[in-house]
């Protein structure tokens, strides 16, 4: 399935649904955190995934890395939705999730960060 042709889920199915009831994933992703298809993932196209989302997932991540907010923007989806999603999918080893790292060492999000961050959010 090619994102580019085909919207999953939307309005179609009801969020909860997507996530079997959950509405907390099994571990915390960021926001900005940037997904990519794994090897696994790529062998597990041909049906081997739990459903349409999945298979949305593991083809928009597959060779280009994707943010968490970009996955749920272009699935329709809720935020939280998207992140139990991708949880799963981490868990299985369907995906790679890459966190941000703090700019000083400390866990601590950088002020410089932050403020590119604000201002692509007013370029919106």
């Amino acid at each position: 399935m090619d994102p580019r042709e085909e919207e999953p889920t939307g309005a179609l199915v009801r969020p909860y649904a997507v996530t079997g009831g959950r509405t907390r994933p099994r571990v915390e992703i960021a926001i900005e955190a940037l997904v990519e298809t794994t090897a696994r993932g790529r062998s597990s196209k041909d049906g081997l995934l739990q459903g349409r989302e999945q298979q949305y997932i593991v083809t928009l991540c597959d060779g280009r890395l994707q943010s968490l907010a970009e996955i749920s923007a272009k699935m329709h989806l809720p935020l939280g939705v998207a992140r139990v999603l991708v949880a799963d999918m981490a868990s299985d080893g369907l995906v790679a999730i890459y966190e941000p790292t703090a700019l000083d060492g400390n866990d601590a999000m950088g002020t410089e960060l932050l403020e590119r961050v604000l201002s692509g959010l007013r370029k919106l």
